[in-house]
């Protein structure tokens, strides 16, 4: 195990860190974040030369903080100390000045910050002579500005690590507030862009009721008042020189953070300790001083632990100067004797190399990512312009930047020349490419990307976007497909991904990774833009460069077009997608995950690339479907009439008859009612969002990429797998909010204790244990399943994964055994069975594995290994990226076997387990909606009752339904049972009413009467729902066919009765014929 200094265990309320907006698989960047975080030493200032610093941050000695006194709460200043916001308010300041036709500059604003607005505002407008100076107006309008331009929710202002320091100083009992100069209306607004809930703070105290602010001590004491907290138990964290001189004024510690002024400006103010940040201001700072020693503060040299990982070791620098490894519980010590600076210098270096030497040697396939090209573009950057657009810069602006760096960089004749794709290479959509004569004469963006990143798929609609727009011209986009996993690199694999998302660009299998060593790529997904000269001009990576894409093309076009340099003449394309016919008559398109109701005997299939839910009987006879169209879209309303786009998970909510679908290319949760056959939209708006809190209701609240659900019917919970940001939320369905759960967002294997100490890595299937108290997770990334405290938010491994290197996400393979030994292969699904057993679709492995939780004895059920499709005996029966499983009561297991397009059946219960293809009977292909204004009739659905009832020759006359329930049934009181009426032909007959409520005795009357003598057909639907006492609710189908003879002139009106009995389902020991 890795030597690690530790920082506390963390136990928060307030569990959320915020990650970079996008999260980027880095091979590289993994073996350089590994050696920072277990073994790096970082100096800081203090007074004596020999080391004293105790790193444990909890339970610190009363001895050690006899010189520096008790502390009882922090008080933070915002601007510069919580937010990153002295900049935007000083270009606020700029912006407003310049309406009144002032020019100022941002420099301008520094000797008045930290005054409040109206100081900061006059202070400048008295500099300049601005006469007839407004303050509360310019305040006013300051404040427009700054709302509407630099403080928007979530937009990432916030320092980094002020919310680990607030929640620490939480959990080491001290009080925390915000006290600000700031008037609350921009406090609140700084703090919500900067993702820091008002709720953590136990107090907040701004400018508004204060008459003196800063430097004069009163919202300094306010606060103390407020938190009951003597001024001399208070520490404030601070920026500017007035907040320094307020805290001295009302005698209370001061640590200042150089963020808005140098050092050698604050030492003038006399601060108790002075930081570069608030990320380098640790709770040892704020408990002690930041020395144990006495007398210690800003001279001198200090061993600091810099990392936010936690672990039960503790490393200490004793006053001898040895340094000792010891358990939390006081267990055995680790001693290097003298311990000059040299020594820890020499014995540090060492554990770094020792541990990088590790990883390599245990991680050898994250090596094959690595090429001394990418380890120097790593350290010095690539060939690229600067995409910071300029204040006030219009596009054509930017554009013609874009063309001066293009012209700069021919002239100066040194751009990288891409390098010829080797000709043994496989090609889709296009037959194999040659850069210098193919593609000579054309814009090219090379994307380097494997089909498994979440972040690689965000960016298809830009790369979709480019060639729709620039389709006309001599550009073209080239997937350059650089596989993670072994499974990638087949060519059969590769071609379903393209077929699957629906990319019309040639795509190059480089399963070698040449092109990817190379150019130095380091990351997925990375952009290569190419002149028509195969010149690289720069190399973009990540998610979220549309616009920089689409300028730096038109760039392109612009100055090699000036340049006589571009061939216009289009590129011979062979799409896949109209080489694969089977796609086109398939009853399913790429499903995903499934569902089952079997007190209904219904099995709900998520029809991925349909775009629709598909809902059959457990012997595979079709129901209905959900999304009749196939098109892609976010529409709500009727079963008809809704869309989605490329759903996923799939959860069925027994109670209230409501299946929830992770709607995954939409971002959204949404909710199919079976009762009043409608969905609705629960979370998301069909925008992808960054926001990694969460608490927002409906459209409100963005979501990214839902990949799986599960529903907790107990405390009518839906958890959803959040891949495309690595974590776990939640949606509660009483109150209708949805906010993360678990994880930090961050892409990495991570077991902790907390919501806050845990990372997921593109968590791709969840299911709940039986218990309810845990759900299992397929971190589909990491290649592991792990189990999710559902009261604590922690995590821990059961099996797969790297259990020491959190960051590596490339252990991975296929072996069967016990815990962390077990290899899997990226597995998207998981469900816990009856018998508490565990079953796992190890996707890419092309298998279905079964882990046991009590041993963590992991083995395979199904599945060769390699891809096909093949029934009969289990072990050598082949799938082919299965992804979505659930069981029937009876112990079949069902699967969407995924690249096949097919649903496959698993009997457990036999000895000889055979894996079987579901036939699905009635299930057609959508179809486009009809342009016609007559509705389509309605067809019966396999598990309808057909009841046939003599019309008799009568013109008119009454229909009376009645249906009835057996003993110790009862009809439902939440789910209203309805009828619908029919008729063929539709002018030979009026019924009234023609849909309506069956009464609470479940009976209702219809008047007809014929207006045509000829044969005729009244079709009566009724939907019926009831229960079990204290069971889940129950549905039948009954369509009541009334055929008409002809009608007899004069005859008496007819009373026709309707009646039915309902019978209840009851399960069977085989909900399959026993012949399949």
């Amino acid at each position: 195990m890795a030597l690690r200094l530790s920082s506390s265990q963390r136990h928060h309320a307030t569990p959320f860190i915020f990650p970079p907006p996008s999260s980027i698989s880095t091979p590289l960047s993994l073996i350089r974040r590994l050696s920072s975080r277990h073994v790096s030493l970082l100096y800081r200032r203090t007074a004596a030369p020999k080391a004293c610093v105790k790193l444990e941050e909890k339970n610190v000695p009363e001895t050690g903080r006899t010189q520096w006194g008790k502390v009882s709460a922090v008080l933070f200043d915002m601007d510069g100390v919580l937010c990153n916001s002295e900049e935007p308010s000083r270009r606020a300041g700029v912006d407003l000045f310049d309406e009144m036709g002032v020019k100022v500059t941002t420099e301008d604003f520094v000797p008045f910050m930290g005054t409040g607005e109206a100081n900061f505002l006059g202070g400048v407008a008295s500099v300049k002579g601005v006469k007839g100076f407004d303050p509360e107006a310019a305040k006013k309008r300051f404040f427009e500005i700054y709302l509407d331009q630099y403080a928007k929710p979530n937009s990432g202002i916030g320092f980094p690590g002020a919310l680990e320091l607030i929640n620490q100083c939480k959990s080491n009992g001290l009080k925390v507030a915000v006290a600000s100069s700031a008037d609350r209306i921009k406090v609140d607004a700084n703090l919500a862009a900067a993702g820091l809930p008002l709720s953590m703070f136990d107090a907040i105290v701004s400018a508004d009721a204060f008459e003196n602010l800063k430097p004069a001590p009163d919202i300094f004491f306010a606060a103390s008042k407020i938190l009951n907290v003597p001024p001399g138990e208070c520490v404030v964290i601070e920026d500017a020189l007035a907040g320094l001189q307020a805290a001295k004024a009302a005698q209370m510690r001061c640590i200042a953070v150089t963020t808005t002024l140098p050092e050698e400006a604050l030492k003038a103010a006399g601060p108790s300790l002075i930081r570069k940040e608030i990320g380098n201001v640790s709770i040892h700072d704020i408990l002690t001083g930041g020395s144990d020693c006495p007398n210690q503060k800003i001279q001198g040299y200090q061993y600091f632990n810099s990392f936010g990982q936690t672990s039960p070791e503790v490393l200490e620098v004793t006053e001898s100067g040895s340094i000792q490894n010891r358990n939390s519980d006081g267990g055995g010590s680790l001693s290097t004797g003298g311990g000059s600076r040299r020594d820890i210098l020499r014995y540090g270096s060492l554990g770094i190399a020792i541990s990088c030497l590790a990883f390599v040697v245990s991680n050898w396939k994250a090596m094959q990512y690595a090429s001394p090209k990418a380890i120097w573009n790593l350290l010095f950057g690539v060939s690229r312009p600067t995409f910071e657009k300029n204040e006030g810069e219009s596009r054509t602006g930017r554009i013609q930047q874009f063309v001066n760096y293009i012209s700069d960089l021919e002239s100066r004749g040194n751009a990288t020349t891409v390098p010829e794709f080797p000709s043994k290479l496989d090609w889709l959509n296009s037959a194999p490419l040659q850069l210098h004569r193919d593609l000579k004469g054309k814009v090219v963006v090379l994307d380097f990307w494997t089909y498994c990143c979440i972040n690689c798929l965000h960016v298809l609609p830009d790369l979709e976007f480019l060639e729709t727009k620039y389709k006309d011209k001599p550009f073209t986009v080239v997937g350059v497909h650089s596989a993670k996993f072994d499974n990638e690199k087949d060519l059969e694999a590769i071609r379903n991904a393209v077929l699957r998302y629906g990319i019309n660009h040639p795509v190059v299998n480089d399963g070698d990774m040449y092109l990817w060593r190379e150019l130095g790529v380091n990351s997925w997904p990375t952009f290569a833009v190419v002149g028509p000269n195969g010149k690289i001009l720069a190399q973009l990576s990540g998610e979220g460069h549309r616009k920089d894409l689409d300028d730096l093309v038109a760039a392109a076009l612009i100055f090699y077009g000036e340049k006589k340099m571009l061939d216009s003449s289009p590129l011979p394309l062979s799409l896949e997608k109209e080489n694969a016919p089977r796609l086109l008559t398939s009853p399913l398109k790429f499903p995903g995950k499934l569902a089952v109701d079997v007190s209904n005997n219904r099995l709900f299939i998520s029809d991925s690339n349909h775009n629709r839910i598909v809902v059959t009987d457990l012997n595979g006879n079709y129901i209905l479907q959900i999304g009749s169209t196939g098109e892609e879209g976010l529409r709500d309303g009727s079963f008809d009439d809704a869309t989605f786009n490329r759903p996923q998970g799939l959860a069925y909510n027994a109670k209230k008859n409501l299946l929830y679908v992770a709607d995954t290319e939409n971002h959204a949760l949404r909710e199919i009612d079976f009762v009043n056959e409608k969905v609705q939209t629960l979370a998301g708006n069909g925008t992808k969002g960054s926001d990694y809190q969460g608490g927002g209701k409906g459209a409100t609240q963005l979501l990214n990429s839902p990949w799986d659900v599960c529903f907790d019917p107990v405390n009518e919970m839906v958890y959803i797998a959040m891949a495309g940001q690595h974590q776990i939320w939640e949606h509660n369905t009483l109150d209708g909010v949805t906010r993360a759960f678990s994880g930090d967002g961050y892409e990495r294997s991570l077991n902790g204790s907390s919501s806050t100490s845990t990372s997921f890595a593109q968590p791709s299937g969840i299911s709940l244990s039986p218990d309810l108290k845990e759900a299992y997770i397929a971190d589909s990334e990491s290649s592991s399943i792990r189990a999710l405290d559902l009261k604590t938010g922690g995590s821990r491994l059961l099996a797969g994964g790297d259990p020491v290197f959190s960051d590596n996400l490339f252990r991975y393979g296929d072996h069967d055994g016990v815990g962390s030994e077990v290899l899997l292969q990226h597995p998207l699904g998981v469900l816990c069975g009856k018998d508490g057993q565990i079953y796992v679709a190890d996707s890419y492995n092309h298998k279905i594995k079964k882990l046991d939780p009590a041993t963590g004895r992991v083995s395979t059920l199904t599945g060769t290994g390699k891809a096909g499709f093949k029934d009969g005996t289990a072990l050598a029966a082949q799938l082919s990226e299965p992804s979505g499983i659930v069981e029937a009561e009876n112990g079949v297991l069902f699967i969407a076997d995924t690249n096949n397009s097919v649903i496959r059946y698993l009997d457990l219960n036999k000895k000889e387990p055979n894996l079987a293809t579901l036939e699905l009977k009635g299930v057609q292909p959508p179809t486009p909606k009809s342009r016609s204004l007559k509705r389509l009739r309605r067809r019966s659905s396999a598990d309808t009752q057909i009841v046939t009832v003599d019309g008799t020759s009568s013109n008119e006359g009454n229909l009376y339904i009645r249906i009835s329930v057996p003993e110790g049934y009862h009809f439902s009181k939440e789910a209203q049972s309805k009828f619908s009426v029919e008729t063929e032909p539709e002018t030979t007959m009026v019924i009234a009413p023609l849909d309506g409520i069956l009464s609470p005795g479940r009976f209702a009357t219809l008047h007809f009467r014929r207006s045509s003598p000829s044969t005729s057909m009244a079709r009566i639907n009724c939907k019926v729902y009831y229960c079990k006492e204290d069971e889940v609710c129950l549905y039948q189908s009954v369509a009541f066919e009334v055929p008409f003879r002809d009608a007899i002139p004069g005859s008496s009106p007819a009373e026709i009765s309707l009646d039915y009995t309902v019978k209840p389902k009851t399960p069977t020991n085989s909900l399959l014929p026993a012949s399949r």
